[in-house]
C-alpha cells in the first residue's frame, strides 16, 4: 500500500505558501492506519525496546500502537504543564520564541532502550529536544521513526547529526 496517496495536501494551511500534510485521511482509513504501524514496528521487531516515546500529541497516536506492537511501554512527550507529577524538562526554539518538553520523571530509567515516535518530522526543533529530554534520563534512544519526513528542512539530518537512526514512512519535497 501506498501511504502516501492516504495522507491529503492542503496548500496554503495554515499560512499561504505551506503544503499541509494531513494525517487524518490516514487516520480514518483502517488499512492505512494498520500499515502504518506495522512499517512503524518493522525496523524495531528484533530490538529490545523498553519504552516508546511518543511527542505530543499525533505521536500519542501512533506511537501507542507501536508500544503494542512490539510489546513495550508507553512514555507521553508533553508540552510543560500537561503532567501531574515530578518531570524532566527540555527547552528548545520555536520559529517565534520558545517551548518546553516534559516526562514524568519515573517514567524512563537508566540503560532502557527507547524509539522516539511522531507523525511528521520538518526542521526536527522537537525532535531534537525530545533526544536531549530522553539523555537526561541514562537511557539509550535506539532510534526515531516517524509517518512524513519534509527533507528540505533538515530535521533528519539534524538528528542522524546526533547519532540517532531515523526512519519515515514518506517523503514529500516542500514544505
Amino acid at each position: 500500500m501506498n501511504l502516501k496517496d492516504a495522507i491529503r495536501t492542503i496548500p496554503d494551511f495554515p499560512k499561504p505558501g505551506i503544503m499541509y500534510r494531513d494525517i487524518t485521511t490516514l487516520l480514518t482509513n483502517r488499512r492505512a492506519l494498520a500499515e502504518a504501524v506495522i512499517q512503524l514496528s518493522e525496523p524495531y521487531k528484533h530490538k529490545d525496546v523498553d519504552n516508546i516515546a511518543g511527542i505530543e500529541a499525533r505521536g500519542f497516536t501512533f506511537g501507542t500502537a507501536v508500544a503494542y506492537e512490539l510489546g513495550a511501554g508507553f512514555v507521553p512527550v508533553r508540552k510543560k504543564g500537561k503532567l501531574p507529577f515530578d518531570t524532566f524538562e527540555q527547552d528548545y526554539q520555536l520559529e517565534y520564541g520558545e517551548d518546553t518538553l516534559e516526562i514524568h520523571a519515573d517514567s524512563i530509567r537508566k540503560g532502557e532502550n527507547v524509539v522516539i515516535i511522531d507523525d511528521l518530522i520538518a526542521t526536527g526543533g522537537t525532535a531534537e529536544a525530545t533526544v536531549k529530554l530522553i539523555k537526561r534520563t541514562g537511557a539509550n534512544i535506539i532510534g526515531a521513526a516517524f509517518v512524513i519526513d519534509l527533507p528540505e528542512l533538515g530535521g533528519t539530518k539534524r538528528l542522524e547529526r546526533m547519532g540517532i537512526p531515523v526512519t519515515s514512512l514518506v517523503k514529500f519535497e516542500g514544505h
